[in-house]
């Protein structure tokens, strides 16, 4: 059964504003299933297909006289050489909604396309199923905690409770995986394998592919931590600049997230490293060897994978509103004071305390008064995101969120 996208809309959106529109995101989190119910009948090329990939690479000025245009191509990343010729196509015809392209490997192909398909390319970031999608919720609104925002998104609440919370955690926001008879553990080795061989293996120059796994399971156990390339290099057995390169790709490919810390000329004790999250939850917990959802819970990592949930979910909200440049930060100082996330709006800074808690009190969000010196900005409305079922005001200007309200 297909669940309805938000980002539906800025695709539609952007098929009439450009010629081509393109959709990277992690492998299998639907972006050839949203365009194949989004655009019905369209010729579809797929290059997983090694023969059509192969007349794409080495006959890429035959190719779209064989195929017809509007046209859904997937995996696009693999054949770079065809761009130079959507580039023609899109200008010889001036038409819009020409190329339909998905990308789960951005790390070669953002250069590409900047290159070749500047101003002619409409490019969107989709991750896994959002809350709001799996609920049915038909409110696409991107998360801020303002009583605007708040008062509107009350009207589309859907009961979230603790326990499914967890589950939703640790299964992950896998499409694939809203199959009730699909089995989690045998799902995402299948996954992390084609991933291993496909994007990392063909797309990369990492030599061991178990050390990469290794890798993968170290990042995961740090997320919702600060960055340290020594620390994972340590950890991984292979030196800082490769890691370095490592994460670079993890990042390309969406599955890590660097949220980066806020600072200006005023913050000059604002530490500038920014924080790492492993935004499919379900992924890391299949890494980090967690065997249900009750072990994780009651685990060390409960907080540190509540915190990452909850920034994906965010994450998720702008990137199905179209925008793929989130104005999310994190503060932390050198006397350990830290805001979890920071959403800037026209120069208003609202902090947030993500908290897997279902007992908020004021003292929870006694750090963002460390926002109210920092220049030409101002402080606006924050919370603490967590557990607890009713949304309420706490102190004059701040909420507590349940997760029902991102």
């Amino acid at each position: 059964m297909y669940i309805k996208r938000h980002v539906e809309d800025v695709v539609k959106k952007a098929s009439k504003m450009f010629s081509a529109v393109l959709i990277t995101g992690p492998r299998q989190v639907g972006k050839t299933t949203l365009l194949k119910n989004l655009l019905g009948d369209l010729e579809y090329i797929s290059f997983d297909d090694p023969v059509a990939l192969m007349i794409a690479k080495e006959e890429p000025g035959n190719f779209f006289q064989k195929h017809s245009t509007p046209l859904i191509v997937d995996e696009v990343q693999y054949a770079p050489e065809l761009f130079p010729y959507i580039k023609m196509i899109a200008d010889r015809s001036g038409k819009t909604g020409l190329f339909y392209l998905t990308g789960s490997q951005s790390f070669h192909l953002m250069k590409k396309v900047t290159e070749s398909m500047a101003g002619r390319v409409g490019i969107i970031s989709l991750q896994g199923l959002s809350l709001r999608e799996v609920h049915g919720v038909g409110y696409h609104k991107p998360f801020v905690p303002t009583e605007e925002y708040i008062s509107e998104r009350s009207k589309y609440v859907v009961d979230i409770g603790y326990n499914e919370i967890f589950k939703r955690v640790y299964k992950g926001h896998m499409p694939a995986l809203e199959d009730s008879e699909k089995d989690i553990e045998l799902f995402y080795e299948s996954y992390l394998s084609t991933y291993i061989q496909r994007d990392v293996r063909d797309l990369t120059q990492v030599g061991n592919l178990s050390d990469f796994v290794r890798f993968m399971t170290v990042v995961a156990a740090r997320t919702g931590q600060m960055l340290n390339y020594n620390d994972i290099a340590r950890d991984v057995g292979v030196s800082a600049p490769t890691i370095k390169s490592w994460l670079s790709v993890l990042e390309a490919s969406g599955i890590v997230y660097l949220l980066q810390p806020y600072f200006n000329n005023v913050t000059k004790r604002a530490i500038k490293t920014p924080k790492l999250y492993f935004l499919n939850t379900g992924l890391a917990a299949h890494l980090t060897r967690w065997s249900t959802p009750e072990t994780l819970e009651r685990g060390a990592m409960a907080g540190a994978f509540f915190e990452t949930f909850v920034i994906s979910e965010i994450l998720k909200s702008y990137f199905n509103a179209g925008i793929t440049n989130a104005p999310l930060y994190y503060y932390r100082d050198k006397d350990k004071r830290e805001v979890d996330l920071i959403i800037e709006t026209n120069g208003i800074l609202h902090p947030i305390e993500i908290k897997k808690t279902a007992n908020p009190s004021s003292r929870d969000i006694s750090n963002f008064s460390v926002l109210d010196n920092l220049g030409d900005v101002k402080r606006g409305s924050g919370g603490i995101i967590c557990t607890y079922q009713e949304k309420r005001k706490i102190g004059l200007n701040d909420y507590i969120i349940p997760i029902s309200y991102i």
